[in-house]
């Protein structure tokens, strides 16, 4: 193909390398999510059918609400020590995470104590995912020129996907074969020591050396030597253009509009939905599970198709198409809702939301390539922990009470603003991309 000729073997290695490790942190962490219906009943106490779902809500949103803790302590790392190491580091937390969970007493054995060691095994896997796929994004923009560079780093998102596809599918065979789920774990957690010592292969990214050799000589300058003598004038000018490289807040607030996007839909597509299986069409926990598991079928594909078409057709134009139709999709869902009378025909909204999702795919290296090189990683991922920390909460807890007082009109006080703010941002970004002349074509 076209676009692996133009890659290096290098290059080919880290991709490869990132691409299976993002798999493998998302299959990690989505095992649970996805067995949450079955979990949640061994790990967390009895209740009745409303504080069933507001302790459903607490595991769910204990994946991400403690993000932002991890993003201020993986950024950091991310952006002083180095890109490599933020990988590495984040894989082998989420393989302690898996074994902990592997061997973890149930709620009967061992009371509350089991509800709060699985909370923080989700909040450190929640921290451990974020890091990771915010690392292997910059790592690619920073290691892969364009338009090669738009494919390459969607695909992290692809490889996130299909982490939760195959999380589904070992949680369908755990379910057909009667497996305990412990099984599953464990194989989650010898992987990630796997893919955590494979990634000791990686090389530092060459646009982080060069930042870490600036700095260097920077701080040569600032004990008052001569800097002209040592660097020369031009030199030395650059060096301080890196580190005076200003702060755009309007595309900070863009990203961050645009990273809303995915936990709503994501919430949307698989849980928002389970209540209308479980009381209206009668579905067990497996039941769901085998549902959702079509759903991660059709999320897999989308992600393949518009990954693979942004080395043709610019990111951003895909993003917008894609905007404008959930737009459109959001305003007919309460409609539709109104109307269901089967599973398939759930099945189908859910669909459709996973086919035109609010993410950052495939745009995103376009997005991080915005953001100033010296605080790439903390940025970015700040406002991912943020973003998806307050969607989760907001849409997990907030659509129990707005279904409550609205019906299914409810869903409009979070679907209609995250939605139209998505297009904000992604208008934000097409005008920087053509101020730097490159927009629509690729350079």
């Amino acid at each position: 193909m076209e676009l692996f000729a133009s890659l290096n073997r290098e290059q080919k290695e880290s991709i490869g390398l990132l691409q299976i490790g993002t798999f493998l942190e998302y299959f990690d962490l989505m095992l649970y999510v996805h067995m949450a219906v079955l979990l949640n009943e061994l790990f967390f106490p009895k209740a009745d059918l409303y504080t069933a779902s507001l302790l459903a809500a607490f595991a769910f949103c204990s994946t991400f609400v403690f993000r932002p803790i991890g993003a201020m302590a993986f950024g950091w790392i991310g952006d002083h020590i180095g890109r490599k190491v933020t990988i590495i580091l984040t894989t082998a937390i989420m393989a302690l995470s898996c074994l902990v969970m592997a061997n973890l007493p149930t709620y009967a054995q061992i009371g509350i104590t089991a509800a709060w060691i699985v909370t923080i095994c989700r909040v450190l896997q929640g921290m451990s995912s974020m890091g990771e796929s915010v690392s292997a994004e910059i790592y690619l923009v920073e290691t892969v020129q364009r338009p090669a560079r738009f494919p390459v780093v969607a695909f992290i998102g692809v490889s996130a996907t299909l982490g939760g596809f195959a999380a589904l599918a070992t949680a369908n065979l755990i379910i057909f074969y009667g497996l305990s789920w412990r099984v599953a774990f464990w194989a989650g957690a010898i992987i990630a020591i796997i893919s955590a010592v494979a990634r000791t292969r990686l090389r530092e990214t060459p646009v982080f050396l060069e930042m870490k050799r600036k700095w260097l000589k920077k701080q040569v300058h600032e004990m008052n030597l001569e800097t002209d003598a040592i660097l020369g004038t031009d030199e030395g000018a650059r060096i301080n253009a890196t580190w005076k490289e200003p702060v755009n807040y309007k595309t900070l607030i863009s990203y961050f509009f645009i990273s809303c996007g995915t936990p709503l839909c994501f919430f949307l597509a698989f849980f928002y939905f389970n209540p209308i299986l479980k009381d209206n069409f009668g579905y067990s926990p497996e039941d769901i599970i085998k549902h959702n598991f079509l759903l991660s079928l059709i999320s897999l594909s989308a992600s393949i198709v518009v990954s693979s078409l942004s080395y043709r057709i610019h990111p951003l134009i895909i993003s917008k198409v894609r905007g404008f139709l959930t737009l459109f999709l959001m305003i007919l869902i309460p409609f539709l809702m109104a109307h269901i009378t089967s599973p398939v025909q759930l099945l189908i909204i859910q669909g459709m939301i996973l086919l035109l999702p609010l993410d950052d795919m495939p745009s995103s290296a376009i997005f991080l390539s915005h953001f100033p090189i010296y605080r790439r990683v903390t940025f970015a991922s700040l406002l991912f922990a943020f973003s998806r920390a307050l969607i989760y909460i907001i849409t997990s807890f907030g659509l129990i009470y707005l279904g409550t007082w609205f019906g299914l009109f409810g869903i409009y006080f979070i679907s209609l603003p995250v939605t139209i703010s998505f297009l904000f941002g992604i208008f934000h970004f097409e005008q920087l991309e053509r101020k730097h002349n490159l927009y629509p074509g690729l350079s």
